[in-house]
């Protein structure tokens, strides 16, 4: 995923969403791979005149990203305990998921949800 500062989008994943990662690429850094529970993301920086758009600018609902996981409901405590900036609250959706969204510093839209 694109984004306007590799080294602040990757400090927030660690501390709004717990992600980890080992090391940058780059000098200065302009990439970084994510890791937390089995899941991984990449972030790459986008060059400074690029325009940055979220998909659910472009596609109403769209998210950037989607994570399934082993307990929603725990992660969205965690997260809103953390600070996180939750785009959409928990809830079960009719397509038979429970989910919520966050968005992260660039407006990107991660979603993370389990069957309901």
């Amino acid at each position: 995923m694109l984004v306007r500062d590799v080294v602040a989008a990757a400090h927030h994943y660690r501390d709004a969403l717990g992600f980890a990662y080992d090391r940058f690429w780059g000098e200065p850094p302009n990439f970084v791979i994510l890791r937390r529970d089995g899941l991984q993301l990449m972030l790459s920086q986008a060059p400074a005149n690029a325009i940055l758009t979220p998909h659910w600018k472009v596609n109403h609902g769209m998210w950037n990203a989607y994570f399934w996981v082993n307990d929603v409901d725990a992660l969205h405590a965690e997260f809103t305990q953390r600070g996180a900036r939750i785009d959409y609250g928990l809830g079960n959706k009719p397509y038979g998921i429970r989910e919520f969204g966050v968005q992260d510093l660039d407006g990107h839209d991660l979603a993370f949800g389990q069957p309901a």
